[in-house]
């Protein structure tokens, strides 16, 4: 018996159980969005954070990690149960197919991956939040926190990850850089979360100045931040 697990939020940087294989790679026709309440991690019922699920979308792509789990049906449960509890906020678990970084061949590297998926439906999922503007998004994400810690930390955590695996995802820089425009106006960027390092390709400003040849007005910086997560 084996399983496999699709990561693309904290998983991509912290799987927090016993992994046999990880490889890097992507599903079709999915996109990250920060849609989905968290409410016992990284906020609170009265103030949640933001957190990701997949929203379907043909022709998209997203990036990211699946691991492997192998070895008999008592380590895979307990790798399942710690999942269960983990993405406790996400209601479905949608099977896809995955296909690995470097392979050419239009077929997946493995299917029925397990990925942890959100019902887009405010009514039937506590959960959902659904789609805001840029800007309030980034505002909730700069202030929520919870028990595991704050939430901007989870998506600057995220920004670092994409980057670390050479696949940075456009969305989470636009939507990081807001949150520290927002940090700027709330008293300043708080020290963990300064720029560290900057992406030779894409970096050309420091913190706050958007490059003006930048089509989506991004600077990549990568936050250092706290190992805890969601």
């Amino acid at each position: 018996m084996v399983f496999w697990v699709f990561g693309y939020g904290s998983l991509v940087w912290n799987p927090g159980f016993e992994v046999d294989e990880k490889v890097i790679g992507f599903v079709k026709d999915y996109r990250r969005v920060f849609d989905l309440a968290c409410i016992d991690h990284r906020g609170t019922p009265e103030h949640p954070a933001r957190t990701c699920t997949l929203e379907e979308t043909e022709g998209a792509i997203c990036w990211g990690a699946a691991y492997c789990v192998r070895g008999g049906p008592e380590k895979e449960k307990a790798a399942m149960a710690y999942l269960e509890r983990r993405e406790c906020e996400y209601d479905q678990k949608t099977l896809v197919d995955f296909y690995k970084e470097g392979d050419d061949s239009e077929q997946p590297f493995v299917t029925g991956v397990i990925a942890f998926t959100s019902t887009p439906d405010k009514i039937s999922n506590k959960y959902y939040l659904g789609p805001a503007p840029l800007e309030e998004m980034a505002r909730q994400i700069a202030t929520a926190f919870g028990p595991f810690g704050n939430n901007r930390d989870y998506l600057f955590l995220l920004e670092k990850a994409m980057f670390n695996i050479g696949h940075e995802d456009d969305y989470v820089i636009e939507l990081a850089n807001e949150v520290r425009k927002v940090l700027m106006e709330l008293g300043g960027v708080p020290k963990e979360n300064k720029l560290s390092s900057l992406s030779p390709v894409k970096m050309k400003t420091s913190l706050g100045v958007v490059a003006s040849d930048s089509p989506l007005k991004k600077v990549n910086a990568l936050a250092g931040a706290i190992t805890m997560d969601s």
